[in-house]
């Protein structure tokens, strides 16, 4: 069994844990407030990251690390302090150890700054326009350079208990684009978390890894499509037609073949089957 590392331990990041902790994995979470009430078997470490001095304490022999992060506000000053000072204090800290570490690193299909409703895949450009995107891009790329061992997974927009904003939007009879297209991508929180394990459960079985995967479900479907059809679930009034916007921020399709060529099959492949289930317990 391998002894793992989780920075960010948030939603994801203690489902993570725990889902390792119950295969036998031995899971320290680093943490800068961490549960009062501890049941299972992971072990938390207190610390913030944009401190290097609460690191000094931090065991080093980890065989993977995950850096499941969340900026505290979406400004530039809030990014660089997790995704610059935060990764170098972790890097300074581990770098001291004599074992190989692969690293796991959650990024975001924002990387990619296309507009057009294109399809893009791990070998497609990602040059985003905006600051934050682009501090997550180079913290990626760091990584990367750093060791071809490491992974740099971009999850699309996550859904689930607790992650309802499209429930919320159709519930408001929304203005949306319908003609072109406007994409959205989605994955479910509970396949972010199996894409995790299933990464990590390849790398301990010695099967070769890429650097890079995008993790989104099966099916990028237009925005107009995926509020038209919650609204009928939810009996709410459809969505009204949008002037069409010449210049989206964002707008593409992202294509998870890489990931599933690996082996790893979603629990959740389309939107349909994600939000049916999701709709069961929504309370509007």
């Amino acid at each position: 069994m391998a002894k793992i590392l989780i920075v960010g331990c948030g939603s994801i990041g203690m489902q993570l844990a725990n889902t390792l902790s119950a295969k036998g994995h031995h899971v320290i979470g680093l943490k800068r407030h961490p549960p009062s009430h501890v049941t299972n078997r992971v072990n938390y470490f207190t610390a913030d990251i944009t401190v290097s001095d609460q690191l000094n304490d931090l065991p080093i022999d980890f065989e993977i690390v995950y850096f499941i992060v969340s900026p505290d506000g979406r400004n530039e000053e809030s990014y660089r302090a997790i995704y610059e000072t935060g990764l170098d204090n972790l890097l300074s800290r581990l770098s001291q150890t004599v074992s190989p570490t692969r690293w796991i690193f959650v990024s975001s299909t924002s990387v990619y700054g296309q507009t057009q409703g294109e399809w893009v895949d791990e070998l497609s450009n990602a040059q985003p326009a905006n600051i934050t995107s682009q501090l997550i891009r180079q913290a990626e790329q760091r990584l990367m350079d750093l060791s071809v061992q490491n992974i740099v997974v971009r999850f699309s927009g996550i859904y689930g208990p607790g992650r309802e904003y499209l429930l919320r939007l159709a519930s408001q009879s929304p203005v949306i684009q319908q003609d072109p297209p406007y994409y959205t991508n989605r994955i479910h929180q509970q396949d972010c978390i199996g894409v995790l394990v299933y990464l990590s459960e390849c790398h301990l079985a010695g099967i070769g890894l890429e650097q890079c995967y995008v993790a989104s479900d099966d099916d990028p479907a237009p925005m107009w499509e995926v509020i038209s059809w919650l609204a009928v679930q939810m009996n709410c009034q459809p969505p009204s037609i949008k002037m069409t916007d010449d210049n989206p921020d964002l707008n593409k399709r992202c294509n998870n073949q890489r990931l599933k060529s690996l082996g790893y099959t979603f629990k959740y492949p389309n939107y349909k089957s994600g939000y049916l289930e999701l709709l069961i317990d929504y309370v509007q």
